[in-house]
């Protein structure tokens, strides 16, 4: 594991928790840990559960089966493709990589191998999307024709918050475009399909930044903020917008999905429910999505003992390495991110030109 902050806690969490509530899943041993910094990695890898740590990750790729590569953006290319060409499965979190190039190699590498590739993705492991994805297979919505996705975060709102990898172009590629949005691009290809074309912008807010111990501001190089329309290839239209300037929003995802015959509406921070409005209906039904027959249901707790956050990466590690010892078939895989990584240059590229552009 390539990373031991935010999400080297979510993955080696849900690591730990999957022989207890998903036995069937393959069994897996914590080997190494990779960090820059060999005092801090050692205290991590004696905290997650690692046996041992490299501070290269060079020196790790051949001793492994698997590789999970959760550093800053700018780390995701090089080592995931290494690993790949050397037959070592990988899940690299999202977004795919800071440019398009980068994730085109990145598919590149996994069509040449035999591993499985999967990319980050975990809000496709929400019961509630996952129900929300069979309304709209089952027709039960109808034609679709409205989407919306807002992604919303208030960690910045203060101007004197500090200055992070994360508002680096370098490091990250984008800011909120590639951090919020690509997870919404990616649900909305998952639920409703491809988009064909963008119309985007957007905006950043504070031009500078201390980082935390320091004195001397860094410059912000990532966009604060984004909004975009969309023209889906079934002829829906969609909006988008992802920022973490929304003061009081601590992890707003939310979409609602309109078609012919009925809608549905979810939020992330409420995420055990989806309302649902069918056609003979006057409003929305709360569906509260923990019954056994759910997506994941019969792995936990009865009816209405709901999950949180860390469970999707539950599921999604116990899908991962399934596919492993499996058929090796995994979704969302490169391609997915390479889809979404698609989508976040179409709305760099329109904001330049303030113009429509084709994905």
């Amino acid at each position: 594991m390539l990373g031991y902050g935010f999400m080297g806690d979510a993955h080696a969490n849900a690591l730990r928790t999957l022989p207890q509530f998903f036995p069937d899943a393959p069994e897996v041993s914590l080997d190494v840990l990779v960090g820059r910094n060999e005092t801090a990695a050692r205290e991590a890898a004696d905290r997650l559960g690692f046996d041992r740590v490299a501070t290269d990750w060079r020196d790790a790729i051949d001793d492994v089966d698997v590789f999970y590569n959760l550093g800053p953006n700018s780390v995701h290319v090089e080592p995931s493709v290494a690993a790949l060409d050397a037959g070592v499965h990988v899940l690299c979190e999202k977004p795919l990589a800071p440019t398009v190039e980068g994730a085109e190699r990145m598919v590149e590498a996994a069509a040449d191998s035999d591993a499985v590739a999967a990319t980050g993705f975990n809000y496709r492991f929400v019961p509630a999307i996952q129900y929300a994805k069979q309304l709209v297979e089952d027709g039960a919505l109808g034609e679709i024709r409205h989407v919306r996705f807002r992604y919303l975060q208030d960690w910045l709102t203060d101007a004197d918050a500090p200055w992070t990898w994360r508002l680096d172009a370098d490091s990250a590629g984008s800011g909120a475009l590639g951090d919020l949005g690509a997870h919404s691009f990616d649900l909305a290809r998952f639920l409703v399909g491809d988009v064909e074309a963008v119309s985007g912008h957007r905006e950043t807010f504070v031009d500078e930044r201390v980082p935390e111990g320091e004195s001397e501001p860094r410059p912000v190089t990532v966009d604060d903020a984004f909004a975009a329309h969309a023209e889906f290839a079934n002829g829906a239209m969609g909006t988008f917008e992802a920022t973490r300037y929304a003061a009081g929003r601590k992890n707003g995802h939310t979409f609602e999905i309109d078609g012919s015959d009925g809608a549905v509406r979810f939020d992330l921070e409420r995420l055990n429910e989806l309302e649902v409005h069918r056609g003979d209906g006057r409003g929305f039904e709360r569906v509260l999505v923990t019954d056994d027959d759910d997506p994941y249901g019969e792995h936990w707790w009865p009816a209405g003992h709901v999950l949180g956050w860390e469970h999707t990466f539950v599921h999604e590690n116990s899908e991962f390495l399934s596919a492993i010892v499996g058929d090796g078939e995994f979704a969302p895989d490169f391609a997915d991110g390479l889809a979404a990584q698609r989508l976040l240059d179409a709305v760099e590229r329109s904001d330049d030109r303030r113009e429509w552009v084709t994905v």
